[in-house]
């Protein structure tokens, strides 16, 4: 819509619909594939802002936990919406999924962490880190559902409405010239807003345009 006079438009790849930040959008059909190429060789490294409840272990830097995925059964609202969940490494139906984790600020309430993904599964950030007691904050479906409540009901200078997880920084290489690419999305205005709050240590840190 933005765009109507552009012939060719493709998502190169998604984001969960509550998850803000860099989405890659193909101009050409010979950039489509190559950068697709590219994340299903694993050439590229995506890198989320994630807020979680709690203080997050600064030694718990991977977590490498297969992951399955399903659909609820029942006869509630729910009925149908796909979930994920941690099983066994010898869990046949299990996909092999790598995070890793990087605290960049902590309290005892909250942690800022970067997290990259080594692999793209669904949900996978959001329920690698819950597997570890930490949900990120605002996750309807794997978090902490007293505070989300409590914060979706604050005024709007404490409050938050959605997940705090934002893709934040893509690595690749450019589809045409080969050049290495990083590209930086800063945080929206409602998580930048909430991140005062939370951890106004984080915007005093001048190393990083980011937030």
């Amino acid at each position: 819509m933005a765009r109507p006079a552009a012939r060719f438009l493709e998502l190169v790849h998604r984001l969960d619909r509550d998850t803000s930040g860099i989405l890659l959008i193909a101009k050409k059909r010979s950039a489509l594939k190559n950068l697709q190429d590219q994340f299903r060789e694993r050439q590229t490294g995506k890198t989320y802002l994630a807020l979680v409840r709690g203080q997050w272990p600064a030694r718990l830097k991977v977590l490498d936990k297969p992951l399955y995925k399903y659909v609820l059964d029942g006869q509630d609202a729910q009925a149908g919406e796909r979930r994920v969940r941690v099983v066994s490494r010898d869990d046949p139906n299990g996909m092999p999924s790598v995070t890793l984790v990087k605290v960049r600020a902590s309290t005892p309430e909250y942690s800022l962490l970067e997290v990259t993904i080594k692999t793209g599964r669904t949900h996978q950030i959001r329920v690698h880190l819950a597997s570890e007691g930490h949900p990120i904050v605002g996750d309807d479906k794997y978090g902490d559902f007293e505070l989300n409540k409590s914060l979706a009901r604050a005024g709007a200078s404490a409050g938050l409405k959605r997940m705090f997880l934002h893709a934040w920084r893509l690595r690749l290489s450019h589809p045409a010239s080969g050049e290495p690419l990083t590209l930086l999305a800063g945080l929206p205005p409602e998580l930048a807003q909430f991140l005062t709050l939370a951890l106004p240590q984080t915007l005093e840190n001048h190393d990083t345009p980011t937030l």
